[in-house]
């Protein structure tokens, strides 16, 4: 796994020479995310907002998530993660959002959704304005709390760098 530092760099520099803003939206990782793509200097030319939903409130006041949608398939779901991304495109000037919401222990898991499991969601503007490209995803990962927000955070940023560096619109 990649560090975060490295990622955020890479990301910020894919970004640049693409004239392309971020914004993030997070739940389980509650601005960790933010953190780390703000800590590389220049990102103000790249990196446009980032929401913290950590509670459901906050995902539909914030992102216009809505509240029938968690009601009928979780916070922690694949449905949830890309209407979060769809909002953070809604709700800033960014060319591409990631989403994030998830389990990260030590409690709160089910037999359905065990502890580690993660819903991403990434989102690309369409010219029009409106949400264009959306990749949505589920992962598992292992270990104690910090360690499954270091992976859904790897992983935020390993996929929206995969989606600049192809250039799909």
């Amino acid at each position: 796994m990649q560090a975060l530092a490295t990622l955020s760099a890479d990301l910020g520099q894919a970004l640049l020479a693409k004239g392309w803003q971020l914004a993030l939206a997070e739940s389980c990782t509650g601005g960790m995310l933010a953190q780390e793509v703000t800590a590389i200097a220049g990102s103000s030319a790249w990196f446009d907002r980032g929401f913290v939903t950590y509670s459901n409130a906050a995902k539909v006041e914030m992102l216009s998530v809505p509240d029938a949608l968690i009601q009928a398939h979780g916070a922690v779901s694949e449905p949830v993660a890309q209407a979060m991304a769809t909002g953070a495109i809604q709700h800033s000037l960014a060319h591409i959002s990631a989403a994030v919401t998830g389990i990260a222990g030590p409690a709160g898991g089910s037999i359905q959704k065990p502890v580690g499991t993660v819903c991403f969601a990434w989102a690309i503007r369409a010219d029009s304005g409106q949400t264009g490209k959306q990749v949505v995803e589920t992962r598992y990962f292992t270990g104690d709390r910090a360690a499954i927000r270091q992976q859904a955070a790897s992983h935020v940023l390993t996929g929206l760098l995969s989606l600049v560096r192809t250039g799909a619109e």
